[in-house]
């Protein structure tokens, strides 16, 4: 298992998609049983208002995550500008592995 870092930032002025899809958004987060999430929350712009999303997450493949991520309600809502995924190194703090 690998974990990734999901980083997104929305469209401009769309403050209204991210609080409409909101509860569906954060349901989808616990939907996938190949994708463990270990961090999730939106980054906050300078005024405090929500501009994006960070998570962690863990899975056997990057393709699984792209998958998943394309089923997000914020993504089909159009809220996503963009999305970064990249593999992660939780270098302190990380969850202990199931041995």
């Amino acid at each position: 298992m690998t974990y990734f870092l999901i980083h997104t930032a929305d469209k401009a002025d769309s403050l209204a998609i991210r609080q409409s899809n909101r509860e569906a958004h954060l349901t989808w987060l616990k939907s996938h049983p190949e994708v463990t999430l270990h961090i999730a929350g939106p980054w906050l712009d300078d005024e405090g208002i929500m501009r994006g999303s960070l998570l962690i997450v863990e899975a056997e493949s990057k393709d699984i995550v792209t998958h998943w991520l394309e089923t997000d309600p914020y993504r089909q809502a159009g809220l996503t500008d963009k999305t970064t995924l990249q593999p992660y190194n939780w270098a302190v703090g990380a969850p202990k592995k199931s041995s």
